[in-house]
């Protein structure tokens, strides 16, 4: 048990670090964790060994999973269906180019570049042309564009892409039956039962409960209380334990993968944000959320290694290519193309500026009442 306490407690005191990390760069908490489990897994390694993290030990693994399931549960929740009606020829046009470019141009570039065989670059294909809606999902709350109908359509392009990959994943790789199609709308279980993660269920759910569960306020705040402060740190810093610094180094071709997906995302993606007239911050941010990628992509990457279609060196290519897709495109995206006049006023804001606004006029003069003539 001893063991377990202080391998909780690092845990535990991984997450406030990267809390503070991320106010101190002024990046997302979401991206700060990942930047954090990357460095402890090469600080303790190299000084304890790599097994003292503990990333592989059955209750981490259960909570950061869960982490995963619920903040992808929540960001289906906050689809607003009146919102989607309006928008889902958009969502779905963002959701499919997003998907399908990437595809086919690092699946092409694995090939042709890289030298690898033809299934292991149908693999890096599918690894490469995820989005996260857990990692996009949480950037935006940070901002408020959650609220927003842009964001409610981003997320809503964020599931299309990824149902794409997933049904990529099951067609060319795994026997992808009825009972593969009914589990979609599963839960949890039934969809490890059918070789499917469970947070593409949990979104599907979320989704269809957005208009009873994403009306609950006080529901959601308490799942977003315990998500993000208790269970997103063991999942997102658990991501970024899985890079490997030292295999970078001595195999860099993971960047140029990372420059072939965000390239491919830009060719797919900002021309159709402008087709439908979306403003050029707003393109080139969505462009750039389009981008991320965690969750599928680490999910198809371990397929491949457990399957035997790629091997170690492929799969450390990818993952770090994949967990890279979840840094840099959120560093620019939140740099430089944040929408600032779509973020939501904070709560007040308007009763204080109508305060202040009374406190600098001058006191109207009292006007003196003249006295009433008798009749």
């Amino acid at each position: 048990m001893t063991g377990i306490w202080a391998l909780a407690a690092l845990w535990l005191g991984l997450a406030p670090i990267a809390s503070l990390l991320s106010i101190w760069l002024r990046v997302s908490t979401a991206l700060s964790e990942i930047i954090v489990g990357t460095i402890a897994q090469l600080v303790i390694g190299a000084a304890l060994g790599s097994v003292v993290l503990g990333t592989e030990e059955t209750w981490i693994k259960v909570l950061s999973g869960t982490g995963a399931i619920v903040l992808t549960f929540l960001a289906g929740a906050e689809l607003d269906p009146q919102v989607f009606k309006r928008k889902w020829k958009e969502a779905t046009a963002v959701g499919f180019v997003g998907f399908f470019f990437p595809f086919f141009g690092c699946a092409a570039a694995a090939y042709f570049l890289l030298g690898w065989n033809p299934m292991a670059s149908w693999l890096g294909g599918v690894a490469l042309s995820t989005t996260s809606v857990a990692v996009v999902y949480a950037v935006m709350l940070e901002s408020g564009l959650n609220k927003t109908e842009y964001g409610k359509t981003v997320l809503a392009a964020c599931f299309i892409n990824d149902l794409g990959t997933v049904l990529a994943l099951g067609f060319i790789f795994a026997p992808f039956t009825l009972k593969t199609l009914l589990c979609l709308f599963g839960v949890g279980a039934l969809a490890a039962w059918a070789d499917i993660e469970a947070v593409l269920p949990a979104y599907i759910i979320g989704m269809v409960l957005a208009g009873t569960v994403g009306r609950d306020h006080m529901l959601i705040r308490r799942l977003r209380t315990l998500t993000f402060g208790f269970l997103t740190p063991f999942y997102f810093i658990r991501a970024g334990s899985f890079v490997s610094i030292p295999a970078l180094i001595a195999a860099p071709f993971a960047f140029v993968l990372l420059l072939i997906k965000m390239f491919t995302k830009f060719a797919g993606v900002f021309p159709v944000t402008k087709a439908h007239k979306t403003p050029q911050q707003e393109a080139m941010y969505t462009t750039l959320l389009m981008s991320i990628g965690l969750t599928f992509g680490t999910i198809s990457s371990l397929f491949g290694l457990s399957h035997l279609i790629i091997d170690q060196g492929q799969y450390s290519i990818l993952v770090a290519g994949v967990i890279g897709s979840a840094v840099v495109p959120t560093l620019i995206a939140n740099a430089f193309f944040l929408p600032h006049h779509l973020l939501p006023q904070p709560a007040g804001d308007d009763e204080a500026l109508a305060i202040a606004e009374f406190e600098e006029e001058p006191p109207a003069p009292v006007r003196k009442l003249e006295p009433t003539q008798p009749i």
